[in-house]
């Protein structure tokens, strides 16, 4: 599983961890001492370059709110998370919609719990996420009153990962992705049973993948492993399977800049569904443009509070703001070319400019 070793990085970013009267988690995470992101596992490692400091970009950037660290949590690791001082452990939100259901959770307060996780108990976790990755938008949510504002991060898009026959298993068409995810019975494609395997359900890159291939009901035959599997994760494939998975992420774990690689020596590949390259290169890879421009592509999110970043708002809050504003150049969701911009690192971690900046807002309700 990719997970990333944040406490180990913890004293190096200047993260307060929080005493506390009770045992914490074996791997328990620094808590953050202004702002706090959850969510997408796609998202996750270069949001973590990015707000640790990095220099992947060609130039030495860390993104801050105003001096001080944030703290961004990876999709999987310790069933608990405790993300600021004092703060309760609350089950860790793995994945794109257990992220924004955190932040709703984390702005309704009192009363709402948020569980996230059947080990760990529900919570009242009022004002402990900030920011939601979301390797996906809004969907049916999309409300032009929304209390919460997507504002786009990057462009990513969707392949697949496989292990087993190129010849077989190498360039999918739609058809074929369509069938071998919605059959009941076993797929044969050339020589090769196909076992599909998909990431649990919070995933954005699942939800994505099968509606960019047209399945709303997935066949028996597809594996979620009890709902547990993680995405992004090559290691999980057994032999002549396929699963969803992030050019960006694969982008980025085959050009080490992740810290933690799944892709390495497993044996699998990257598929180019309907022919098309995911990436360009062969020892660098970068992001190929007429893959990521076709219906396998995605723009993906951070989601926040809209009141928070609306300037006319009386809980405005400028810091917060600043951090999801793309016209800075070193805010989270910038785009920019020069060295010295995060969109610069965003480029080394697989992703290109999103196609369009401008945010959605969604969810009438909170």
């Amino acid at each position: 599983m990719k997970i990333k070793k944040i406490a180990a990085i913890g004293a190096a970013i200047g993260v307060v961890v929080a005493g506390i009267a009770f045992a914490a988690p074996a791997n328990a995470e620094p808590v953050s001492n202004s702002y706090v992101l959850v969510g997408s596992d796609t998202l996750q490692d270069s949001v973590n370059a990015l707000t640790n400091g990095t220099s992947v970009g060609g130039a030495s950037l860390r993104v801050t709110a105003g001096g001080a660290s944030v703290g961004s949590f990876d999709a999987f690791g310790s069933s608990s998370i405790q993300t600021k001082p004092g703060g309760p452990y609350f089950g860790r939100p793995s994945g794109s919609g257990a992220g924004v259901t955190a932040l709703r959770a984390s702005i309704n307060g009192s009363p709402t719990t948020y569980s996230g996780n059947a080990a760990v108990p529900a919570k009242v976790i009022g004002g402990q996420v900030d920011i939601a990755r979301s390797s996906s938008g809004p969907g049916a949510n999309a409300n032009s009153a929304g209390k919460l504002v997507y504002v786009p991060y990057a462009r990513d898009a969707v392949a697949y990962a496989y292990n087993g026959s190129s010849a077989d298993l190498g360039a999918l068409s739609k058809a074929q992705l369509k069938q071998i995810y919605e059959s009941n019975t076993p797929v044969t494609i050339g020589g090769t049973v196909v076992h599909p395997v998909i990431p649990q359900g919070s995933s954005g890159t699942r939800s994505f993948f099968l509606s960019s291939i047209g399945v709303t009901t997935l066949g028996s035959t597809v594996n979620d492993v009890n709902n547990t599997t993680p995405e992004n994760d090559a290691s999980v494939l057994p032999a002549d399977s396929i699963i969803p998975f992030s050019a960006a992420s694969w982008i980025a774990q085959s050009n080490g800049v992740t810290g933690i690689s799944t892709i390495g020596s497993t044996g699998v590949k990257l598929g180019s569904p309907d022919g098309v390259a995911p990436f360009t290169g062969t020892t660098t890879l970068a992001a190929n443009s007429a893959f990521y421009g076709s219906s396998y592509g995605r723009d993906t999110y951070l989601v926040v509070e809209f009141a928070r970043v609306d300037s006319s708002s009386a809980t405005y809050d400028k810091k917060l703001a600043d951090l999801v504003d793309s016209t800075k150049a070193q805010s989270l969701t910038n785009f920019g070319t020069f060295s010295s911009t995060s969109g610069a690192v965003k480029a080394k971690f697989g992703f290109l400019a999103p196609s369009s900046t401008a945010p959605i807002r969604a969810y009438a309700t909170i």
